[in-house]
């Protein structure tokens, strides 16, 4: 799975904040989120739960995906994590 397009939402609790993301390496940056290795959003909020993935062939159909979401309401983005997710259990480990 290393190295392919993918988009991502981290969450600090079940219904808590939530944060998207794209990266061209999702192990790797989720990794990055949950050791506090970057300052900004999931660092202050403590975003460190992957709830949420889905991959694309090229980065910018990622890009273009995250941006929909990103514009989409939080109702559409939980709603997204509860249909694959509905426990929002830590996705890390199944990567």
């Amino acid at each position: 799975m290393n190295k392919e397009p993918a988009v991502y939402i981290m969450a600090n609790k079940k219904n808590g904040t939530i944060y998207v993301g794209v990266t061209s390496d999702l192990i790797a940056r989720v990794y990055q989120h949950k050791n506090l290795k970057t300052p900004g959003f999931t660092s202050r909020y403590a975003c460190k739960s992957l709830v949420y993935y889905e991959q694309h062939e090229d980065m910018m159909e990622a890009i273009v995906r995250e941006k929909q979401l990103k514009a989409g309401s939080r109702k559409k983005k939980i709603a997204l994590i509860e249909l694959m997710n509905p426990d929002w259990k830590d996705l890390y480990d199944t990567l």
